[in-house]
């Protein structure tokens, strides 16, 4: 039963057992895999070893399952905390902390997050090493050896974007999580019948967890992480190199060639901005000036904007522009003619 391999980790894990605990809490899920309990109690085991990627999988997954589970959130939150993920860490306890507003554990790691943020961004003095370690330090002193990798990975880069594969043949999509924190990347591939694979490193840069995203394809995972900077990655997990930051070099495609010449040289940006600001001061009659001013609202907009300006214009046979994606998306956009006027479908 679950429920007494449960009991067996708990009595593990008070005993200070706690690879004895990951390994009963590991058990109990292989037989209920949908108890977030257990999952985010295998996590705070994991922390107490000091495998907080594997802590932060296991609180995504009770997360998954039950996204009201405060206990989860305070798991993935210190997990992250101790990877120096102090932004994802407050985003955690910050959701945590609206589930349980009584428990005061929220609020004071949420202090703990903005200090080293700020100390992040140049706001505050930095703590002294052994200052920030004591801090950090929420786990003894027991590490675990990790195991050989069951599948290999690889990764190249573009300037904005890393994309990493993982050489996994014929895994079903459905068995494929991936998930991502402002410097982690979380892999977990769980077939049934056999161990589940998990690669968590820490990233060499941070990245925007929101553009990232991934595909499972026949012989391989491939994910694309997204770049917050235009940074070369000399390494994929985060190291001493880290520190090192190398700007990404512009492409020549981007930069005016010159050439030697005895005409006297002109300022062709100066030029440019002229051009265009004699563009937009023009000043526009009639279609022109409406043509004109939809065209600046398609420019400045959002995407779900554009989406229904396309949207709208097409489907209505030019009659209707909407800038309501809300409102367009689900429906069919019907025309709507001038007054005095009728619509009739074109007969080919």
């Amino acid at each position: 039963m679950a429920s007494d391999l449960a009991a067996k980790a708990k009595e593990a894990f008070i005993d200070d057992h706690f690879e004895l605990a990951v390994d009963f809490y590991s058990q109990a899920i292989a037989i209920d895999p949908k108890n977030p309990e257990l999952f985010s109690d295998r996590a705070q085991a994991n922390i107490k070893l000091k495998n907080f990627t594997e802590a932060v999988s296991d609180a995504n997954k009770a997360i998954d399952v039950d996204p009201s589970n405060p206990k989860a959130y305070l798991r993935k939150g210190m997990a992250c905390f101790s990877l120096e993920e102090y932004q994802t860490a407050k985003t955690a306890f910050e959701a945590g902390s609206i589930l349980a507003p009584e428990d005061a554990r929220f609020t004071d790691w949420i202090k703990k997050c903005d200090k080293f943020i700020a100390e992040e961004n140049g706001e505050l003095p930095t703590q002294s090493s052994q200052e920030a370690e004591q801090v950090r330090n929420v786990s003894n002193e027991v590490i675990t050896t990790p195991a050989k990798p069951k599948y290999r990975h690889e990764f190249y880069q573009k300037p904005e974007e890393v994309v990493v594969t993982i050489f996994a043949k014929g895994i079903p999509a459905n068995n494929v999580f991936v998930n991502y924190g402002e410097q982690i990347l979380s892999v977990t591939i769980d077939v049934p019948g056999e161990d589940a694979y998990v690669f968590q490193p820490r990233l060499f840069g941070k990245i925007v967890p929101a553009k990232c995203k991934f595909e499972v394809l026949s012989t391989k995972v491939e994910i694309r992480l997204a770049k917050a900077e235009s940074i070369h990655w000399t390494s994929l997990e985060f190291g001493q190199n880290s520190l090192v930051v190398q700007r990404s070099n512009v492409s020549a495609g981007n930069q005016r060639p010159t050439y030697p010449s005895s005409k006297p040289t002109r300022d062709w940006d100066k030029l440019e901005a002229q051009v265009k600001k004699e563009e937009k001061d023009e000043k526009l009659d009639g279609d022109a000036a409406l043509n004109k001013f939809f065209r600046d609202i398609y420019k400045d907009a959002d995407e779900d904007t554009r989406r229904a300006m396309r949207k709208s214009f097409v489907e209505s046979n030019g009659t209707v522009l909407s800038t309501n994606w809300k409102e367009v998306g689900s429906k069919m956009v019907e025309g709507t003619p001038p007054d005095g006027m009728e619509m009739k479908k074109w007969e080919y």
